[in-house]
């Protein structure tokens, strides 16, 4: 694929806008569909402890290494779970991330979601930012929270996230909380980007996918970019995954963008922030 742009977070990093999502993909699975992202040209691959595939990510990267790209030209993210929230309990689970994935360091991690009842993401927080000093990581983020969790962290913290990772796609355009991360500073990522697929077969994404001779998927992966969103298209076959990569050759116009600004409903097709602890 054309290589895709970088966005630079605060702190001066620089992150693939279009990277390779590994949310629900087999371990066994992992490695050979990370293998065959970057062999299509993706440069970011987005993993979490929840979802079991570290190590198969892991040895992605290595094997790539091996093939002659470097490491550091690969931006990996992975996550912290809710089980492993708080200080010391945080810095251990990061433990464990970074042996499974047998790297020297991870590019982007996440505190995975907020679980505001049980009250421990500031000092979770702390724990990254503390991982961030060392130099284990080289920059530090959030995902799902809300724009009362993401001011708490702007009032006890010392580093903004430099990503907050949400659900996002036409159907739930995020329009406020996206208005919080740049008065921020903060980078929007978008998970299930495609609306688990269900939007793809929204009729006015198919008319704009035909007009331009493209995919519906390529159609929203293309509205992500142009919007400015980071985005991690998940994919389980080589075709699928060189397909949403091949968004480069064309451009949405002002009316296609505002025909699928018209599409936001509030709708999502994950779990609400909010209710998960």
């Amino acid at each position: 694929m054309t290589q895709a742009p970088r966005v630079t977070l605060s702190g001066g990093i620089d992150m693939p806008q279009l990277g390779f999502g590994l949310y629900k993909v087999p371990a066994e699975d992992a490695a050979r569909l990370a293998g065959e992202a970057l062999g299509a040209g993706y440069r970011s691959l987005d993993t979490a402890a929840m979802y079991g595939n570290e190590a198969g990510v892991g040895l992605a990267v290595a094997e790539a290494a091996d093939g002659g790209l470097p490491r550091e030209d690969v931006f990996v993210t992975t996550k912290l779970w809710n089980s492993d929230q708080g200080y010391d309990p945080a810095l251990r689970a990061f433990d464990r991330s970074l042996s499974a994935l047998g790297l020297d360091y991870v590019d982007l991690y996440l505190i995975h979601w907020p679980c505001p009842a049980r009250g421990l993401f500031v000092e979770t927080y702390r724990a990254l930012e503390r991982l961030l000093e060392d130099g284990r990581v080289r920059a530090i983020g959030v995902s799902n929270f809300q724009p009362e969790h993401l001011r708490r962290l702007a009032a006890e913290c010392t580093v903004m996230p430099a990503v907050n990772q949400i659900e996002l796609h036409p159907w739930l355009q995020q329009d406020l909380l996206k208005t919080v991360h740049a008065e921020l500073g903060i980078r929007t990522e978008a998970w299930s980007p495609l609306g688990r697929g269900r939007i793809l077969r929204d009729p006015v994404i198919a008319e704009i996918a035909a007009a331009h001779g493209v995919s519906p998927a390529q159609a929203v992966v293309r509205w992500h970019l142009q919007c400015g969103h980071i985005v991690i298209p998940k994919a389980s076959s080589p075709e699928r995954i060189r397909e949403n990569a091949d968004v480069f050759g064309f451009e949405l116009t002002a009316d296609d963008l505002d025909r699928i600004a018209g599409l936001d409903r509030g709708e999502r097709t994950g779990s609400d922030p909010s209710e998960v602890n």
